[in-house]
Order: structure tokens, then C-alpha cells, then sequence
């Protein structure tokens, strides 16, 4: 019998653009500031939660829907340790970015991040709901799924399509260079100092800065990255073992630490999808 308190993944090697988390309930589920590659829609399914977006706050209940861009730091936790469950889909990023630009949504194949960060409204959330039963049901054909998860993306995009933007100022170029190095040198020893030399700023400056601009310190930065590259090895049927050396953590205790804080389950839990169970 499935524990409620446990995250249960969906996934299909058919279809490698989108993931699904369900868990039933949430009040151990907690979240440490983190961001994903992918684009990312939930739903709160019963109870209440806090959403935290970058610089903004939300006190969300059943029926809400959340939207995360790409890179977008965020977190979302139980309130006073009272019930709360939830659906989150996982879609990546290249896979919609070609999905909007063929509906004339985007005038070029370039990812464009979406301002709305929640929807309360019922119908996206019922048609949220009936898309999730559908990935989830083993009864239910690969076209029947493949279906449901592009009308529903198709028509949501259609409908924020018409939202007001407001647009964040860009990082200087010599942040965005270091956010840069920082994904290609994950898995290695950086210092601080190394980090200050290839910008010219000091130690202070250069972690308030970054942190204005994206939220996570350097070194939150960089352990962010590391988790990804063992969400993706993991994915792919890696020893735990071995994920946590090549994503650049001393040993395996540390790297299931701190993927917990970071992805809210351990690395068996969210290696082992539905189908594998």
C-alpha cells in the first residue's frame, strides 16, 4: 500500500517533456529555496500551503494553480504542520518553447519566461486535474495521454498569452558570465576568491549582487546546479553512489542530505516512478 506521506513520480520514456509529482500529504514535505530547468505548473489539491516566488509571498489553498519559470527560485511549504497535498508537473523548457511558437504565441523558437505566478481560477484547475488523472492511469493509452498534456498546455498558453508582463531587469553581463562559469564548473571546487577574481568585485558585493539577481547565493547557486545534474543521472538509472560523486558532493550522505532539502524525497524516491512500482 502506497504511504500517503511519500512522493510518487510519474514518468514515461515516451514521453521524455514531462513529469509528474503527487503527493498526498504534504506537512513533512519541506522545501529549502531551490529552482528547476524545467517549466514548471502545480496544483494544491487539498489544504494550504505558502508559496514562495522570488521576492514575492503567497498563501495558496485547494483549487490554486502555481507557475514557475525556468531558473525562477522558489518554494512552497506546509503552513503550521496542517495537511496539504499536491499535483506538479514538470515540462521542459525546449519542449514548450516549440509548442508556443507553433501556435504563434512567441515570434521566435526562444523560451520567454510567463509572469503569472498563480491561477484561481476553477476551470484551469479542474482541467489541470483531469490531465494528472490521465498521466496517472495505467489504463489510459499513450495518444490519450500525449493528447490531454498539449490541448491543456495549448489552451493555457492561449490564455496567458493575454497577461500583462512585467519583465525583470537583466543581470549585468559580467553576473551573467559568472552564472555561467558556475553551471559549466559544477561539480568542481570553487572559491570564493576565484569568483571575486573573474569580476573584480569584492567578496560582500559579489554575493549581494548575485543573490539580487538570482535569488540563491553562489554557493546556493552552485548546489542548486548539482542537484539537477543528480536529478538527471538518477533519471537515467545511475547508483546513487556513483550520482553523488559525479555531481561533485564528497559522499553519498551528503548528496541524499542535501537532495532532500533541495527536492523535498530522497534520491531512491524519486528514482522509483509509478511505472517502476
Amino acid at each position: 500500500m502506497t504511504n500517503p506521506s511519500k512522493p510518487l513520480f510519474w514518468r514515461d520514456p515516451r514521453m521524455p517533456h514531462v513529469e509528474l509529482r503527487k503527493v498526498d500529504d504534504g506537512r513533512k514535505v519541506c522545501y529549502a529555496p531551490h529552482s528547476h530547468t524545467q517549466w514548471s505548473l502545480g496544483a494544491i489539491t487539498a489544504g494550504e500551503s505558502t508559496f514562495r516566488y522570488r521576492d514575492d509571498e503567497y498563501r495558496l489553498r485547494a483549487g490554486s494553480l502555481v507557475l514557475m519559470n525556468p531558473d525562477w527560485v522558489h518554494a512552497c511549504n506546509p503552513i503550521d504542520d496542517r495537511p496539504w497535498a499536491y499535483l506538479m508537473l514538470y515540462v521542459d523548457a525546449d519542449w514548450l518553447t516549440h509548442l508556443r511558437h507553433a501556435a504563434g504565441l512567441l515570434e521566435a523558437p526562444r523560451w520567454q519566461d510567463i509572469p503569472t505566478a498563480v491561477i484561481a481560477e476553477p476551470a484551469w484547475y479542474q482541467g489541470y486535474c483531469r490531465m494528472a488523472a490521465c498521466l496517472l492511469d495505467p489504463q489510459r493509452d499513450l495518444l490519450d495521454k500525449q493528447s490531454e498534456v498539449v490541448e491543456y498546455l495549448s489552451a493555457l498558453m492561449h490564455h496567458l498569452a493575454g497577461q500583462p508582463t512585467h519583465p525583470r531587469p537583466m543581470p549585468p553581463a559580467t553576473l551573467r558570465e559568472l552564472a555561467a562559469y558556475l553551471d559549466e564548473h559544477a561539480v568542481e571546487e570553487v572559491s570564493l576568491d576565484a569568483l571575486c577574481q573573474r569580476t573584480g568585485y569584492s567578496p560582500g558585493h559579489l554575493i549581494r549582487a548575485f543573490k539580487q539577481h538570482f535569488s540563491l547565493t553562489p554557493h546556493a547557486y552552485l548546489i542548486n546546479r548539482r542537484i539537477q545534474l543528480g536529478q538527471r543521472e538518477l533519471k537515467d538509472g545511475t547508483p546513487i553512489a556513483e550520482v553523488a560523486l559525479n555531481a561533485g558532493f564528497s559522499d553519498q550522505p551528503h548528496f541524499q542530505r542535501t537532495f532532500k532539502r533541495l527536492v523535498a524525497a530522497t534520491p531512491h524516491q524519486y528514482r522509483r516512478s509509478l511505472l517502476d512500482q
